[in-house]
């Protein structure tokens, strides 16, 4: 009897001779410099890293290329671009995810594109040409990239993964790594630290009498984290882990090009106008600190300035990185209540873990010679590949916790979902956030519970909704209310409210599952991925309307506040350029509102310093610093 399937991009049924096609679910490693996907082979139940069509390459660059036709290079391709198109090349986007502006502000130079400064709390956002694209979508195209290697290589349509994020990984950050993969068309059935994907590729936990603390430390192109585990009956339990989600081979990099440039007479401000040197010089640092690990000596030219490295050289440039490291071991250590002779095995994760000093500065710290058996590239990829093999049925040694079947969020602005326990989260779960008022002296605030996958509430299922009253009457932004959803073992969800300032509380208890059958269930998720590109553009083009109606209140607000301290002509370019703004809300276009709100945010922000400056010299007049 022929097979049924169904064909998730046209969502039509579709027949095929071979009933014996299992479904693939593929293992995600998406990183800051590479990413890979990987599978277990059926013959030899073996995790396999996928290839290219070439048949070479098993890593694919973490670089994206915008060309000037608007088409899109992902991988090997996109990274020759870097030197000759830097602002049109996307790179290290993994730092930058579940980021605003505020946090990577002071490494912006690094990046050869364009971050854009918008002066909120919202995620960062990338300029590409007149485009404005955030770190999901700019992860997605990546992750879009390892799915058509896995079909190509598999000859099946694949859409489950597991995707890895580092353990150090906040809520913000794992929730833009899930919404990556669904705008990638993949149903993210579980997001995986890192360290427990590294455990599970060297086999450790897979039997489930070993009982082990294991101590994971990766490190990566941009980011580090030491994870201390404890494995018991095929239980994965983190006890502490430490790192930095802005350290790796990146910062590496970095210190040689500033040691090249001051071998050179020249300043890192050098390369703020000469986007191109930066790129090719930051290639060569990345290209010498590899030639290192084997070499004593290095040497080559970037333009007209010559460029050389001694191993000696590089280990004390990159020493006070390195002990930043061991630093963060010796706490993950001191919050899990262990010492460096109580671990059992020490795991190398992450391409910089191939520089000789750090390898060394590890196995000094724990007293013992650390795994790097497996290429440390691609680790992690090979354990999600493990996991997911877990999640298909195929191995039932390993203890999967119940999960909840889909994301459960609330609604906010604009009928926007904001996903709060993602779906697959393990249960008994519990998460929050804060929110605040939109309106001057706001004293309710209704909470409507949601659950499902696409991006707009109305395409979800309403769970429940409850007020919040008595909020102290306050400024627009100034109340913190903290929503927490609490799920506990028999999957019964509880979502209280409180406003922290005056501890006002309210809370509901729904059931998220009741009424739901697993059809039900199943066809939410299928219109999930099948609606991801649209849902996609409703949300971007809600959120810059939401972002554009905030700026313009402020503006006005701040004019009406400070008229005495500004000019004529300052107060009527800003009304003309919030009317300018107004008037594009209604276009559809987020591109054109990010244009408008950049240039509004570009007119304003020096004389909003300056009335700043003087409001702060008033303030601290007569007093003694």
């Amino acid at each position: 009897m022929p097979l049924i399937s169904i064909d998730i991009k046209s969502g039509t049924l579709a027949q095929t001779e071979n009933s014996t096609v299992k479904e693939v679910i593929v293992g995600i490693d998406l990183g800051t410099t590479n990413s890979l996907v990987a599978y277990i082979n059926n013959q030899t139940q073996e995790a396999v890293a996928l290839k290219d069509a070439g048949g070479s390459n098993k890593l694919v660059p973490s670089v994206i290329h915008f060309t000037p036709d608007g088409g899109i290079l992902v991988g090997n391709e996109a990274k020759k671009m870097l030197i000759e198109q830097p602002q049109n090349t996307i790179y290290s986007v993994k730092r930058l995810m579940g980021k605003s502006y505020t946090d990577v502000q002071q490494y912006a130079g690094f990046f050869g594109y364009k971050i854009i400064d918008d002066d909120t709390e919202s995620l960062v956002k990338i300029k590409v040409n007149n485009r404005f694209y955030t770190p999901i979508e700019l992860s997605a195209l990546i992750l879009k990239a390892l799915k058509q290697r896995a079909e190509q290589a598999l000859q099946q349509t694949v859409t489950k993964a597991v995707i890895t994020v580092p353990a150090y990984f906040n809520d913000a950050q794992r929730q833009a790594t899930r919404d990556a993969g669904k705008l990638a068309g993949l149903d993210v059935l579980r997001i995986v630290n890192e360290p427990t994907a590294a455990s599970l590729a060297y086999g450790i936990g897979l039997n489930p009498d070993d009982g082990r603390t294991i101590a994971v430390y990766d490190l990566g192109g941009g980011t580090f984290d030491i994870s201390v585990l404890r494995i018991e009956n095929g239980v994965f339990e983190v006890l502490s882990t430490n790192g930095d989600t802005f350290l790796g081979g990146d910062d590496f990099d970095r210190t040689i090009i500033n040691y090249w440039l001051e071998m050179n007479g020249l300043t890192p401000d050098a390369l703020h106008n000469n986007k191109s040197m930066g790129q090719q010089l930051r290639l060569l640092a990345e290209e010498a600190k590899m030639a290192l690990s084997t070499a004593q000596n290095w040497q080559g030219m970037a333009g007209n300035l010559p460029c050389s490295l001694t191993r000696t050289q590089f280990e004390t440039l990159i020493e006070p990185i390195v002990q930043r490291t061991i630093t963060c071991c010796r706490q993950a250590l001191a919050d899990a209540k262990l010492t460096p002779a109580q671990i059992d095995e020490v795991v190398l994760v992450g391409g910089s873990t191939r520089v000789p000093m750090v390898k060394k500065a590890v196995e000094q710290f724990f007293n013992r010679r650390p795994h790097d058996e497996l290429n440390p590239d691609e680790v992690v990829a090979l354990g999600a590949a493990v996991q997911a093999d877990i999640l298909a049925g195929n191995n039932k040694d390993m203890l999967l916790l119940d999960v909840t079947p889909l994301s459960l969020g609330i609604e906010t602005m604009g009928g926007l979902m904001d996903v709060i326990i993602a779906r697959n989260t393990k249960i008994p779960a519990k998460a929050g956030r804060q929110y605040t008022t939109h309106v001057d002296g706001q004293s309710d605030m209704r909470i409507s519970v949601y659950q499902g996958e696409r991006d707009l509430v109305k395409d979800n299922r309403k769970l429940g909704e409850f007020s919040l009253k008595g909020i102290p009457a306050m400024p627009a932004g100034l109340p913190k209310v903290e929503i927490a959803f609490i799920i506990d073992a028999d999957g019964i969800l509880r979502v209280r409210a409180k406003e922290l300032r005056s501890g006002v509380e309210q809370s509901i208890e729904v059931t998220p599952q009741y009424g739901l059958t697993e059809e039900e269930m199943a066809k939410m998720l299928l219109e999930s991925i099948q609606h991801a590109e649209a849902d996609r553009q409703v949300r971007a083009l809600q959120e810059a309307i939401n972002e554009a109606e905030n700026l313009t209140a402020t503006a006005e607000k701040f004019v009406t506040q400070n008229t005495a301290m500004l000019t004529p002509e300052e107060i009527d370019q800003t009304l003309l350029l919030v009317q300018d703004l107004r008037s594009v809300l209604q276009s559809g276009n987020k591109d054109l509102i990010h244009q408008r709100i950049e240039t509004l945010n570009n007119f304003t922000r020096p004389f909003a310093e300056r009335v700043m400056d003087v409001a702060i010299a008033k303030a601290m007049r007569g007093t003694k610093i």
